[in-house]
């Protein structure tokens, strides 16, 4: 794993008019890291990520991508969008479209290749989670996970450097979670980058290389996952560990 980060975030504030959501965090991601935000609802888990792609504009603070400070005016979001993938909680697929159609749109229109091009790179993806078969299917034929899946496969098409993940199988049945959660497995074992907020606890256990604790705004506590969730320094961590998995 290299040294140097992917994302690195320096003294993040976000205000929502007079309610401070982030108020002042500093963390970092390096190249093929796993890294797991858990914490309450309201705790400010998604904006603190979204801050990471811009989606949300930092109050005050910095986020660099790969050493650029993207929150500087004069940067293109919209380029460095293309390097940051993003998987939502609502899948967001076009319903007119096909699962191939919904994964190649992004590569036509911002990457422009050739519909072809573009058509071999979604099936690709969409092989990479399991879906090839699906690729004439209209999201209205596929299950909420297979969905999600295809959300995976479209961000996965553009060859991001780090993937978002804000809360992907919470809008799921129980048992669609697992498939979802096993392409993520997978993306992790390829050396994707990733940033997960989550509550699938078992999972960030498994799968995380650094876990962060984040409640009123501020990043509690961090570490591995067998220091988060086995010997946790803080009460306010070790309280909300019991409350939401038994630990």
């Amino acid at each position: 794993m290299s040294t140097s980060p992917v994302i690195e975030v320096v003294d993040l504030r976000k205000s929502f008019g007079h309610l401070e959501v982030i108020k002042g965090v500093d963390f970092c991601v390096a190249h093929q890291e796993l890294v797991f935000i858990i914490g309450p609802s309201g705790s400010g888990k998604s904006t603190m990520l979204r801050c990471c792609n811009l989606l949300e504009q930092p109050t005050q603070g910095s986020v660099l991508f790969k050493g650029q400070d993207i929150t500087k005016p004069q940067v293109d979001v919209d380029q460095v969008r293309q390097h940051i993938g993003m998987v939502f909680q609502s899948f967001n697929l076009y319903p007119h479209m096909t699962a191939l159609q919904n994964v190649s749109l992004a590569l036509r229109k911002v990457k422009k290749m050739p519909r072809e091009a573009a058509a071999d790179k979604a099936l690709a993806a969409l092989e990479q989670v399991g879906l090839a078969e699906k690729a004439a299917s209209h999201p209205n034929q596929l299950s909420g996970g297979q969905q999600q899946r295809v959300a995976i496969a479209r961000a996965v098409a553009m060859d991001p450097d780090v993937m978002l993940f804000d809360e992907p199988t919470s809008a799921l049945d129980p048992e669609l979670v697992g498939s979802v959660l096993n392409v993520m497995r997978k993306l992790r074992e390829d050396g994707m980058t990733m940033i997960v907020v989550s509550h699938e606890m078992r999972f960030a256990e498994d799968a995380a290389d650094r876990v962060l604790f984040v409640d009123d705004g501020v990043i509690v506590e961090q570490g591995g996952p067998a220091e988060i969730f086995r010997n946790a320094q803080h009460d306010r961590t070790r309280a909300f560990l019991h409350r939401v998995s038994g630990h």
